[in-house]
C-alpha cells in the first residue's frame, strides 16, 4: 500500500514538472496565466511554464530577488510583487524580460532602487513603487523609460525629484507623487516647473504637497508663485590652508599679505550670476491676454476720439454757415430788382 502512495505521488510531481506547474501554483495555460500569490512564498518558484505572460506573486514573504530571478519566464509581460518583504533587488533581478510591460512592486520595504535595475526593460509601460521606503531615486535611467505611461512613487520617503529623471519619461501621463515628505526649497523649483509645463500638455498628476520648510508645509507645489523662490545659494569658496602657507614660506616663496577689499571685489566681479528664471507658460498667456485687451481698448478710444472730432468739425461748420447764407440773401434780392428795372 506504502509504495502504491508513493508511486502516486511521484507521478502527481513528474507530471506537474512535465506540465510546468509549480507547488503551490495555479496555472492557467489557456490565458498563459500563473497564480502563486497569497502561498507564503520566501523564493521565486521554479519550473515556471516558460509560455507565461502574467506572473502574480503578491502577498508573499519574498525578501530577495536574485540576479536572472525570471530567466525561465522571458515572455513575460505582467509581473506582480506587491505586498511582500522585498528590501534587496539585484541590480540584474529582471534581466531577460524583453516584453514586460507592467512591473508592481508596491507595499514592500524598498530603500532605493539602482539605476541598472531597469536596464533589461526596454517596453516597460506602468512601474508602481508606492507605499515603500524609497528615499532617493537615480537621476537618470537612460532609454529604459521611453515608453513608460504610468509612474506611482506615493507614500514613500521622498524629499527630492531630479528633473532629469522626468525629462527622460517622454510618454508619461499618470504621476502619482503624493504623499512622500517633499522639500519644497529652491531645489524643487526644476521639478515645479516641470510639473506645471507637464499639467498643461494634458499630463494628470495627483500633486506634491510640501513637508518642509514651515512656511509652505502643507502647501501645494504647484500652487506656489515660482517668484517667491529665491536662487540657491552659491557654495562658499575653499579658503587657503595654514598648511599650504607654511610649506611655501618654508620654500622660500614669500606670500604677500592679501587684500581683502580687492579679494572681495574679484570675488563679486566672478561670481556667477543666477540664471534668469524661465518664463511661466500661464503667466505669458495671460500677460498677452491683458495685453491685447488694454490695446484693444486704447483703439476704442481713439476711436470714439476721432468720431466726436469729426462732428464736432461738422456742427461748427453748420453754425457759421447759417448767418452767412441769410446775410447773402438781401444782396441777391436788390441785385434781382435792379436787373428787372433796367430798360428792356
Amino acid at each position: 500500500m506504502k509504495g502504491e502512495l508513493l508511486l502516486f505521488s511521484s507521478v502527481i510531481v513528474l507530471l506537474q514538472v512535465a506540465c510546468g506547474c509549480p507547488d503551490k501554483c495555479r496555472c492557467h495555460s489557456s490565458t498563459n496565466f500563473v497564480d502563486c500569490s497569497r502561498q507564503g512564498l520566501a523564493e521565486i518558484p521554479s519550473h515556471l511554464p516558460p509560455q507565461t505572460r502574467m506572473l502574480y506573486l503578491q502577498d508573499n514573504q519574498i525578501h530577495h530577488l536574485p540576479a536572472f530571478a525570471f530567466r525561465s519566464v522571458p515572455w513575460l509581460m505582467t509581473l506582480n510583487l506587491s505586498n511582500n518583504s522585498l528590501s534587496n533587488l539585484a541590480p540584474a533581478a529582471f534581466h531577460g524580460l524583453q516584453h514586460l510591460q507592467v512591473l508592481n512592486l508596491t507595499q514592500n520595504s524598498l530603500l532605493s532602487l539602482e539605476s541598472r535595475l531597469f536596464h533589461s526593460l526596454p517596453q516597460l509601460r506602468e512601474l508602481d513603487l508606492s507605499s515603500n521606503n524609497i528615499s532617493h531615486l537615480p537621476t537618470s535611467l537612460g532609454k529604459t523609460w521611453e515608453n513608460l505611461t504610468i509612474l506611482a512613487v506615493q507614500q514613500n520617503q521622498l524629499q527630492q525629484l531630479d528633473r532629469a529623471l522626468l525629462e527622460s519619461m517622454p510618454s508619461v501621463r499618470l504621476l502619482f507623487l503624493k504623499d512622500n515628505l517633499w522639500n519644497c526649497n529652491c531645489h524643487l523649483l526644476g521639478l515645479k516647473l516641470w510639473l506645471e509645463k507637464f499639467v498643461y500638455k494634458g499630463g494628470i498628476t495627483d500633486g506634491i504637497i510640501c513637508g518642509s520648510p514651515d512656511i509652505w508645509k502643507g502647501k501645494d507645489l504647484l500652487r506656489i508663485p515660482y517668484e517667491l523662490y529665491q536662487p540657491c545659494p552659491l557654495p562658499a569658496p575653499h579658503p587657503v590652508s595654514s598648511q599650504a602657507q607654511w610649506q611655501g614660506s618654508a620654500h622660500g616663496v614669500v606670500l604677500r599679505p592679501e587684500n581683502h577689499n580687492s579679494g572681495e571685489r574679484d570675488l563679486l566681479e566672478c561670481e556667477l550670476k543666477p540664471k534668469p528664471r524661465p518664463a511661466n507658460l500661464r503667466h505669458a498667456i495671460a500677460t498677452v491676454i491683458i495685453t491685447g485687451v488694454v490695446c484693444g481698448i486704447v483703439c476704442l478710444m481713439m476711436l470714439a476720439a476721432a468720431i466726436y472730432g469729426c462732428t464736432y468739425a461738422a456742427i461748427t461748420a453748420t453754425y457759421h454757415g447759417g448767418p452767412l447764407a441769410q446775410t447773402n440773401e438781401p444782396g441777391k434780392a436788390e441785385a434781382k430788382e435792379r436787373f428787372d428795372s433796367s430798360p428792356a
